[in-house]
């Protein structure tokens, strides 16, 4: 990080809340606006949680991405074409493993409200249109385990498994710019919109 920027990190569940995640962010926004000219989220679109974000007194810059798996393969041009090559795709990263965000975590969830029998057929529909699970490798040391673990998910999912090569680039842009290019650029007082996105 350039000394001049301080950064903040946000419990990875909350991505599984976009409401939550939005309100988290919002509050963390409305806490730093008016000490701070710019403020960097390096997060995408994420289920619309920076959708009706607003600073007043600061610039929000955001990648202009889907999410975080377009973030770790480098650009949204990246990952729809992995995506356009092959639709049923689960990505996992290392990240996601330490954070419990796996099928197999939502499964032992479910079980414990389900039971075993229940949180088989439901784990069953939400898995229906996935043929591969790819492991996303940022280039971290010592990822055994996770890529043990990855196999391990994919195995017992019934899905083929790849490992695919991540970059930081796109990090490394959030990080030191330019961001011209690729990124949403809010000014002061106006509202993070889907048009900014891209989508309509």
């Amino acid at each position: 990080m350039p000394q001049e920027c301080e950064y903040r990190t946000f419990e990875s569940g909350l991505h599984l809340s976009p409401d939550k995640l939005r309100n988290a962010l919002q509050d963390l926004i409305d806490e730093t606006t008016g000490d701070t000219d710019i403020i960097i989220l390096a997060f995408g679109l994420c289920s619309n949680a920076v959708i009706g974000l607003r600073a007043r007194e600061s610039t929000l810059v955001i990648p202009r991405i889907d999410d975080c798996i377009g973030i770790f393969l480098g650009s949204r041009e990246t990952y729809k074409e992995h995506l356009r090559q092959e639709p049923g795709t689960y990505f996992l990263s290392k990240g996601w493993i330490e954070a419990g965000i796996t099928p197999l975590d939502e499964f032992k969830e479910m079980e414990a409200r389900l039971g075993r029998e229940r949180a088989e057929r439901v784990q069953g529909a939400m898995i229906k249109n996935y043929t591969r699970l790819a492991y996303i490798d940022m280039g971290h040391d010592n990822q055994e385990s996770y890529y043990d673990f990855a196999r391990k998910t994919a195995h017992r999912l019934n899905l083929r498994y790849e490992e695919i090569k991540g970059t930081t680039e796109l990090l490394e842009k959030i990080i030191h710019g330019p961001h011209e290019n690729g990124f949403v650029i809010c000014p002061p007082g106006k509202t993070v919109r889907h048009e900014d996105f891209g989508i309509m």
